[in-house]
């Protein structure tokens, strides 16, 4: 056959071509062959193993104390909550402000500004830049400017060191030169 009629015919074609040039010469060894091994094939069933022994549990915990009452729970805050030793911890209550969003590492300081005779420092975060005057939170640890001056932002952070009390550290944004 040549090259073109080949690719002109049906795969299934090939198939019965394919199959018409295989002889019955093997058929009755192949079938004597597995005869032989079903004679000398023994299916072995394994025993299934005694089923375990199921015992229902029984709740006793109804006649308990609830857990969701709310005396409870706000016990079990209170002891979760750190004591703090000297009296520091963040207001949580007060509405947070728009650079308390943003790490201080994500904060450059870019300049300052006098208005109304109050110093503001011009922050850059992403593509804004915003004022910021002494009394304004910035940062994600509770942090409040103390001070601004024509070359740092000074500010104090309230963080909670390893034993879980409230501590003040201090922070300092300096003014970053534009190094384009």
């Amino acid at each position: 056959m040549s090259r073109s009629c080949l690719s002109r015919c049906s795969p299934a074609c090939l198939v019965l071509l394919l199959l018409a040039g295989c002889g019955d010469d093997g058929v009755p060894e192949v079938k004597e062959w597995m005869t032989e091994v079903r004679q000398q094939t023994r299916i072995v069933i394994p025993k299934l193993s005694e089923p375990k022994k199921f015992t229902p549990f029984t709740y006793g915990g109804g006649e308990g104390i609830d857990p969701y009452n709310q005396k409870k729970l706000t016990a079990a805050f209170a002891k979760l909550e750190p004591a703090a030793v000297n009296g520091l911890k963040p207001d949580f209550q007060r509405r947070r402000e728009p650079l308390e969003s943003y790490p201080l590492d994500a904060l450059r300081m870019v300049g300052t500004l006098e208005k109304a005779g109050l110093n503001y420092a011009l922050l850059q975060v992403d593509k804004m830049v915003l004022r910021a005057k002494v009394g304004n939170y910035l940062g994600q640890n509770f942090g409040m400017i103390t001070r601004v001056t024509d070359s740092a932002v000074e500010l104090k952070e309230i963080v909670q060191d390893a034993s879980g009390e409230w501590i003040e550290r201090p922070a300092k944004l300096e003014l970053q030169e534009n190094t384009k």
